[in-house]
């Protein structure tokens, strides 16, 4: 396999990267600087079998048509909004993603924002830093054992999170595409209503056109000044300028925020409120995930160029 040529679009985690190298005839993409990219595909892309992409850098119309023999493309997330799916399913290219290694991490984290946010941990972890202990008690936060929890997407992901929140006392509602009737957890079939009616309001949908700002000004009313929203899906699932708009009027009470709708850029007005926890897209970081997931891409495209049956196929 090592003449079969794999476009790599992201600075990959070590191990993935070496693999990758040792098995395959690797093209490092993100490593060609932007006004080269184009001479660089005219001069390679008939050795291009293979894409391998992440949540940030994927395979577009563009990319696809410019890869006259591309066969695959694996990629090194569960999400596939960076893949034109319909061009991949028109010119035959198969998909992969990296299902199921990575619902517990992303479920770990959710209920770590929620805490994080609603007890301020990262607020008093700088009180404490700052030497404010000394002059006074921190003030009183908000219990989240009991309260109620919706979730956008009843996925692996959104299933996984209800599951931990339910450990902890939480009432549990859903919305997604249709009820599942084998669950006991309360569906509503508009976001609103679902809002209206949870304390804590989490996004584990996949981003699609239908769920583009599918949390925009509407839904963020309803989820009211004593509502958490917690995102740790897909940046662009929020209407972000809303979002940031509510949070800093007062009408909603804070968010956990593990994704961004330009990241890695990220409003600087939610630098200074106290009441939002950010982190960088890190839902699947881990040793353990990040491993699982490299294999993941590297059993698929073995599986494809071997003529066996893919790992995890999409496409």
């Amino acid at each position: 396999m090592e003449d079969i040529g794999v476009l790599l679009r992201f600075p990959a985690m070590p191990y993935l990267d070496q693999e990758l190298d040792k098995h395959f005839k690797l093209f490092r993409f993100w490593d060609v600087s932007e006004n080269e990219k184009e001479a660089f595909l005219r001069k390679n892309s008939g050795s291009i079998r293979a894409v391998v992409g992440n949540a940030s850098a994927g395979a577009d119309a563009e990319l696809i048509d410019s890869l006259p023999n591309l066969e695959i493309v694996a990629c090194f997330s569960v999400g596939l909004d960076k893949v034109d799916l319909d061009k991949c399913k028109e010119k035959g290219i198969r998909v992969t993603n990296t299902p199921d290694v990575l619902t517990d991490d992303v479920a770990d984290l959710a209920i770590g924002l929620i805490l994080a946010t609603m007890r301020r941990i990262c607020e008093s972890d700088r009180f404490v830093r700052s030497g404010k202990w000394k002059k006074g008690d921190f003030k009183l936060t908000t219990k989240f054992t009991g309260k109620s929890v919706g979730i956008i997407g009843l996925g692996r992901i959104g299933l996984a999170i209800a599951m931990r929140a339910e450990a902890f006392g939480c009432p549990i509602s859903y919305h997604s595409r249709s009820p599942k009737p084998d669950l006991k957890y309360k569906y509503y079939p508009s976001v609103v209503e679902l809002a209206s009616n949870c304390r804590i309001l989490v996004v584990a949908c996949a981003l699609t056109e239908e769920t583009h700002h599918i949390v925009n000004q509407k839904v963020i009313d309803a989820l009211g000044p004593k509502g958490v929203l917690i995102n740790i899906a897909r940046g662009p699932l929020v209407d972000e300028s809303e979002l940031v708009s509510a949070l800093v009027d007062g009408r909603l009470g804070g968010a956990g925020l593990d994704v961004f709708e330009h990241e890695p850029v990220v409003p600087e007005e939610l630098f200074g409120l106290d009441n939002v926890v950010l982190t960088p897209h890190i839902g699947s970081g881990t040793v353990e995930t990040r491993m699982a997931m490299a294999d993941l891409v590297l059993g698929n495209l073995k599986a494809h160029f071997s003529s066996r049956p893919l790992l995890t196929p999409v496409v």
